[in-house]
């Protein structure tokens, strides 16, 4: 049975900085794990032939396992209550994050990283479950648009104590996932059970609509959606370094250096979320817009002929970057009654990693038939540049059939 709701409590600053430093936990565990890949390599290699194949997979598992049980996670949200699945996953993510410090075998670290991707699922579908039950629109869009702003920023400083930690011990890495014990600890001090809005949201005229059982076909089309735009957010994270490699460009050092300046604009991104948000335009029209985007830094990037193509086609695709998955967690937490809220994130965080997991696969796909990474690029642009006006075609029509 879900908990008590807090009557009366109204969310502030304490509760948007913790749920928005909560909502990075699952990040940490990705980008603070490629600097040590090398290393964790080195020290299994020489026993273990398969950990230059094993290692890259184990550092992405939580990610398989979030896609397959998000959707189950969600579930006990509604049923069990946000703030205590949320005390409790985040709590073991420090436990089983930091385990592999203590372990020697590859395969029991694997399995600890799927494990850990149970606690991300919860974590993940509890943080933007909480996001709509604490603020209505408003606060929305500007807790989202601050989590976009905070993500990449704490990502860099964990990068830099990431290779500190590596250079100390192959596995000193792990130690960086009891960052989750003070995070538990704001959540015990700040953190409370939501009371349904229903009531108040419907006297109001806004979003919250009782509508009995689960909304299925709005969800169906969220998922759908989300599923799309994480297979084309994820074209450039997965597969740039390759498309650098055919201009010319191998070094990682001089990678990164060209393209410190153009990774800022998802900040613009997420600044321009809020901003356009604030003027009124609606989520459907701001997931045309970053679609847009993203599909115009693809095609850029897939016709450049040097480097200085490739920073104007990245500065476009980070931008639309910043903006999709704030707009993605907007849209679908507005179409969610307080009742089904937690499962519907959870398909949403589902449908959001199985995009991560197909777009490689469809990027290779597409590599085939082209000849070139710079032609699947080009190729996803265009596609996502189409589903932008196919998505502004079907919002003009709506708005044509309201009017009549």
């Amino acid at each position: 049975m879900a908990s008590t709701p807090t009557a009366a409590r109204v969310a502030g600053m304490p509760q948007g900085l913790t749920v928005i430093i909560a909502g990075f936990l699952p990040i940490l565990a990705i980008v603070t794990m490629f600097p040590a890949i090398p290393a964790i390599i080195g020290h299994f290699a020489p026993t273990d032939p398969t950990a230059p194949t094993k290692v890259p997979s184990m550092v992405t598992a939580p990610g398989l396992t979030i896609a397959l049980v998000a959707m189950f996670a969600g579930l006990l949200v509604d049923r069990y209550g946000r703030r205590r699945l949320l005390l409790v996953s985040t709590f073991f993510y420090g436990l089983i994050g930091a385990a592999p410090f203590f372990l020697e075998s590859l395969d029991v670290i694997y399995g600890s990283r799927l494990l850990l991707g149970l606690c991300e699922a919860v974590i993940l579908t509890t943080v933007n479950t909480l996001i709509a039950d604490y603020w209505p629109d408003e606060g929305r869009r500007k807790w989202l648009a601050l989590q976009g702003l905070v993500g990449p920023a704490l990502s860099s400083v964990m990068i830099f104590f990431a290779g500190t930690m590596t250079a100390w011990r192959w596995n000193g890495i792990f130690l960086l996932y009891l960052l989750a014990v003070p995070i538990w600890a704001a959540m015990v001090r700040w953190m409370f059970e939501p009371s349904s809005d229903a009531t108040v949201r419907m006297m109001l005229g806004m979003d919250e609509k009782d509508t009995g059982g689960f909304p299925w076909s709005a969800m169906l089309g969220i998922a759908g959606l989300t599923l799309f735009s994480s297979a084309i957010y994820y074209v450039f994270i997965v597969n740039g370094a390759t498309v650098w490699q055919e201009l010319g460009v191998t070094d990682p050092q001089s990678i990164g250096q060209i393209t410190a300046l153009p990774t800022l604009f998802i900040l613009v991104g997420a600044t321009l979320f809020w901003w356009l948000g604030a003027k009124g335009l609606g989520s459907p029209a701001l997931i045309a817009v970053f679609l847009g985007f993203l599909g115009a830094g693809l095609a850029v990037m897939g016709l450049a002929h040097d480097w200085k193509g490739m920073i104007l086609g990245m500065a476009l695709q980070q931008t639309g970057a910043g903006m999709a998955i704030p707009t993605l967690i907007a849209w679908a937490q507005s179409q969610l009654p307080f009742a089904h809220r937690g499962r519907g994130m959870g398909i949403w965080t589902a449908t959001f990693f199985f995009g991560q997991f197909s777009s490689p696969l469809l990027v290779s796909a597409l590599r085939g038939a082209m000849g070139t990474m710079q032609g699947a690029f080009l190729v996803a642009g265009i596609i996502s540049a189409v589903g932008a006006v196919l998505l502004l075609a079907v919002l003009s029509g709506t708005a044509r059939k309201a009017a009549a």
